[in-house]
C-alpha cells in the first residue's frame, strides 16, 4: 500500500510536501528521543531546548493537515486515501514527541545519573530497540520497505513484552523495593518507552496495512 503512495506522491505536489515534513517530524522526535535518554543518563546537556522542538512538531502537524486540506480542496482528482494516510501517522509522530518531552522532565528531576540497578540492562537493551525502530521506520516509510516495517512491529512486542514483565515485578516488590522514588521514575520511564514504541507501531503498520488496519496488525493474505 506504501509502495502505491509514494508513486502517487511523485505527481501531487502538496501531498508530497507533507509527505516530507512528516519525515522531517520523526527525525525531529527522534532525535528529541535520543538528547533526552541521554540526558537521563546525565551522558549529554541537559535537554533546554525540547519544549521548543515539540513546538516545532506540533507547527509541522498544522502544516501537513493544512496542505493535505488544500490538496482536497484544488485538486481536481484528490487522492482520499493518501491524505487520511498521512494525517493519520503525524498524530503519532507528534505523541513520540511528547513522550520524548516527559523522559527529559524526569531528567530534571535527577541529581545523578538514573541508576536503575537491578533492571538497568533491561533497560537499556529497551532503548536500543527503541532507537533501532526509529531508524528503520525512516528508511521503512522512505523506500516504502515493508521487511523494516514488519521488523518494527516484532521488536515492538518485545519491548512491549519486556515493559510489562518489569513493570509486575515492581508492583510485586521483587525490584527496587528500598527505594519508592526511583521504583516510580522507573515505571513512568518504562511506560514512556512502551508508549514511544508503540507510536512508533502504529505509523509502521501504514507502509504494510490500508488506511482503515493503520495502528493493527498485518492482516495475512489468504
Amino acid at each position: 500500500m506504501w509502495r502505491d503512495i509514494i508513486s502517487l506522491l511523485k505527481g501531487a505536489s502538496l501531498c508530497q510536501e507533507a509527505f516530507e515534513e512528516s519525515l522531517q517530524m520523526l527525525e525531529t522526535s527522534y532525535g528529541m528521543y535520543t538528547d533526552a535518554v541521554a540526558a537521563l543518563h546525565k551522558e549529554g546537556a541537559l535537554v533546554d531546548d525540547i519544549y521548543q522542538r515539540d513546538r516545532q512538531l506540533n507547527k509541522y502537524e498544522r502544516s501537513v493537515r493544512r496542505k493535505i486540506l488544500t490538496h482536497f480542496s484544488v485538486s481536481s482528482k484528490p487522492d482520499v486515501n493518501l491524505g487520511l494516510v498521512i494525517t493519520a501517522i503525524v498524530i503519532d509522530i507528534e505523541r513520540i514527541g511528547d513522550y520524548a518531552k516527559n523522559i527529559s522532565e524526569l531528567a530534571v528531576e535527577l541529581e545523578g545519573p538514573f541508576d536503575a540497578l537491578e533492571l538497568n540492562v533491561g533497560l537499556r537493551h529497551l532503548e536500543r530497540l527503541v532507537d533501532g525502530n526509529f531508524a528503520d521506520l525512516l528508511l521503512a516509510l522512505a523506500e516504502s520497505d515493508e521487511d523494516r516495517a514488519r521488523g518494527i512491529l516484532k521488536r515492538h512486542k518485545e519491548v512491549s513484552g519486556t515493559v510489562e514483565r518489569h513493570l509486575k515485578s515492581l508492583r510485586k516488590g521483587e525490584v527496587l523495593s528500598g527505594d519508592s522514588a526511583l521504583a516510580v521514575t522507573t515505571a513512568l520511564y518504562l511506560r514512556y518507552l512502551k508508549r514511544m514504541s508503540a507510536h512508533l507501531k502504529n505509523v509502521a503498520t501504514s507502509v504494510v496495512n490500508p488506511y482503515h488496519r493503520i495502528g493493527f496488525r498485518e492482516k495475512k493474505k489468504t
